[in-house]
């Protein structure tokens, strides 16, 4: 039955527009002032052409000759949008694309996927070329896989299965190629997407750009009795308005020694050590930065470890330059840290030194101990040592850096002090 308040409420929505606006900035708390002075910047952002991607699928069947690979396999994923602009969740039905050496891709799909699926070949690299081949809810998939390959003349040849493809499926295509050879298509995607085109670099930047700015106008509202909840709350709040999606976790004074954070309910106090994480996603592409200040002012100790850190990352940029291990970049901050009396090995600084970063938030390739890669230009990774002292606090400084000829640039400006972390 209708009631006093539903039908007030039934009218109330009727009145127009105007009265509406007026009564939702009415019940609505006003923006604190740095947040509500972020503007939408989509406008900014280029999208990866066409061009691009039929470029990225000749440079993938390069490296399928160099390592000698006659066609990859990728599910959904991000793999899937780089090479074709397809985004595709996966589920316990397959839907498989598969990139021969020679020749055109082949689509494995659900048939009553197909009109959705040839939708959206209209953006993909030979799409008008490639084909479907779909299967019905009682046939056998992977047969489908068969017939490609053997369309595709590789029959007994050697199959790429990327990374992230579910276990059920890759091993439904190692049945289907029973008369060939299954191997890892990393050599050939993370060969592709760990070096980074100018116009992914431009939406990197953007996007790190874009975080910098949310975060530091969510650190201009700062104040003694703010919760950890509401400043993260406050940046995605910071991001919407930016026009790109975004979020961050925030930790305050003990839980600061967890690199990952709790999920324990944290006030800020004045003196408070705030440790911020993550980024924002820009057409694909994203950014991982973290700061790390004091709301008011920081005792010695908390200095002391600040200029380790802020010494340690400054010390892994200088050392990243083309043709340089990864390894190295880890080592030598690494090395700051130890000499600095927090080591040794990871028993402060608990992490590696960096990860790639671009399409996913951690990809290829990853500056840790062990990873003998050479670094080449154009490769993105994030810079972030910490170091954390349990139960009292810990502190994190990661800016994303791409490598050039040079050596390697920062996306964003170094973090000053733990006063001023956003100082110019």
């Amino acid at each position: 039955m209708p009631t006093r308040r539903r039908f007030l409420a039934a009218a109330t929505a009727a009145t127009g527009a105007a009265g509406s606006g007026l009564l939702r900035a009415a019940a609505e708390p006003a923006l604190p002032a740095p947040i509500a002075a972020l503007r939408n910047r989509r406008g900014e952002a280029q999208p990866i052409t066409l061009a691009e991607r039929e470029g990225r699928l000749e440079r993938a069947r390069r490296l399928m000759r160099e390592n000698r690979i006659d066609a990859i396999a990728l599910a959904g994923g991000t793999s899937l949008d780089y090479f074709t602009g397809i985004r595709w969740g996966n589920s316990e039905r397959l839907f498989l694309y598969l990139l021969p050496q020679k020749g055109n891709p082949f689509y494995i799909c659900p048939a009553f996927e197909e009109d959705r699926a040839r939708e959206r070949m209209t953006q993909a690299p030979a799409g008008g070329e490639s084909k479907i081949l779909t299967w019905q809810e009682d046939d056998d998939p992977y047969s489908r896989v068969a017939q490609a390959l053997r369309e595709a003349g590789i029959a007994s040849g050697r199959i790429g299965v990327e990374e992230r493809v579910p276990f059920v499926f890759s091993e439904g295509i190692r049945t289907a190629a029973r008369g060939g050879e299954i191997t890892s298509a990393t050599p050939v995607t993370a060969g592709c997407r760990s070096i980074k085109s100018p116009a992914e670099l431009a939406l990197m930047q953007l996007a790190n750009d874009v975080t910098l700015q949310v975060y530091e106008a969510a650190w201009k509202c700062l104040k003694p009795g703010m919760t950890n909840r509401e400043v993260s709350a406050l940046i995605g709040t910071g991001y919407s308005r930016t026009g790109f999606p975004g979020e961050a976790s925030c930790q305050v004074d003990e839980w600061t020694a967890l690199p990952h954070g709790s999920m324990q309910a944290q006030t800020i106090r004045e003196g408070s050590i705030v440790l911020i994480d993550d980024g924002c996603v820009v057409d694909g592409y994203g950014s991982d930065i973290s700061r790390t200040f004091v709301l008011g002012k920081p005792s010695d100790k908390m200095k002391r470890v600040f200029e380790t850190v802020q010494k340690a990352q400054t010390a892994a940029r200088k050392a990243a330059h083309p043709g340089v291990p990864c390894e190295a970049v880890d080592a030598v901050a690494r090395k700051v840290v130890d000499e600095a009396g927090y080591g040794p090995g990871y028993a402060h600084f608990t992490h590696r030194v960096g990860h790639g970063i671009g399409m996913d938030g951690h990809e290829w390739p990853y500056l840790v101990r062990g990873n003998k890669l050479p670094l080449q230009a154009n490769m993105t990774t994030s810079d972030e040592p910490g170091i954390y002292i349990r139960g009292e606090f810990g502190v994190r400084l990661e800016d994303d850096m791409y490598v050039t000829a040079d050596g390697a640039k920062w996306f964003t400006p170094q973090s000053r002090s733990l006063e001023e972390p956003f100082a110019r």
